[in-house]
């Protein structure tokens, strides 16, 4: 393969008690206003799920999942979309086409499969649910 798309997601969940450092709810995201496990899907190039990781808590970032991942340069405040160079506008364009497909594939593993959609067991066994989910969906493929 000459890439990967990362993507995440969460998956929502029942509240579990943990906090932050800072005194947050360690498995509460501010992103999605919801508690749950965030799991990274590293997508072959045409947009298939290859694999899922562990649970992260809700309150983790997606960069955080790794080093090298290509995202959208945003635009100034402030400024039009034309005040950007040509070729800074025609790579985000790209890059968000791409991702587009990372996003499609866990949509579609979260769509097809109900255990994904709440669980209700520990967020931190949610990575071992979207392994299965995979898992499973690659044998109905």
């Amino acid at each position: 393969m000459t890439h990967v798309i990362l993507d995440g997601t969460l998956i929502a969940s029942d509240h579990v008690a943990g906090l932050r450092e800072n005194g947050n709810d360690l498995w509460f995201s501010q992103k999605h206003k919801a508690f749950g496990g965030n799991v990274q899907f590293p997508a072959a190039p045409d947009g298939i799920p290859r694999w899922v990781s562990d649970a992260e808590p809700g309150s983790a970032p997606d960069i955080t999942a790794g080093i090298g991942i290509l995202v959208p340069i945003r635009r100034p405040k402030g400024q039009s979309e034309q005040a950007m160079h040509a070729d800074t506008r025609t790579t985000s364009n790209l890059i968000r086409g791409i991702r587009a497909l990372g996003e499609r594939a866990a949509a579609e593993l979260k769509q097809r499969w109900r255990a994904l959609r709440r669980v209700t067991i520990s967020p931190s066994r949610t990575g071992d649910i979207a392994r299965a989910a995979l898992t499973l969906d690659t044998i109905w493929k």
